[in-house]
């Protein structure tokens, strides 16, 4: 992964504009690593393979964390603090937002086809 280009991440959240495509969505904070330290509240959300279709989508934010929504005919998908991103050889739109420790903190991932 490398870190976000906003307008190479723009384009490639448009490519999946107005068609069905399959979601990972997955945040964390401290979930992980909680039983090492009971002082670290852990929360976390995961969903993987909702199947949606977004009429547009924008990626904001001045870096090095930047926020991506997607506007969907009776709602929002949303994640903060994405910093990296990579369209892979399965052309799947990953994106992910990495803590000060490099430890992963939230993933945004579009995909044309349910992941495995």
């Amino acid at each position: 992964m490398e870190p976000v280009i906003a307008e190479t991440v723009q384009k490639e959240i448009d490519r999946f504009a107005n068609q069905d495509v399959y979601l990972h969505l997955e945040t964390t904070a401290g979930a992980y690593a909680s039983h090492f330290n009971e002082k670290v509240f852990s929360s976390g959300a995961y969903i993987r393979n909702a199947l949606v279709q977004y009429e547009r989508g924008k990626i904001a934010g001045t870096g090095p964390s930047y926020r991506v929504g997607l506007k969907m005919q009776i709602g929002w998908i949303y994640a903060e603090g994405i910093t990296h991103f990579e369209v892979d050889s399965a052309g799947r739109l990953l994106l992910a937002g990495h803590d000060y420790q490099g430890k992963l903190a939230v993933c945004l991932e579009i995909s044309p086809k349910p992941f495995e």
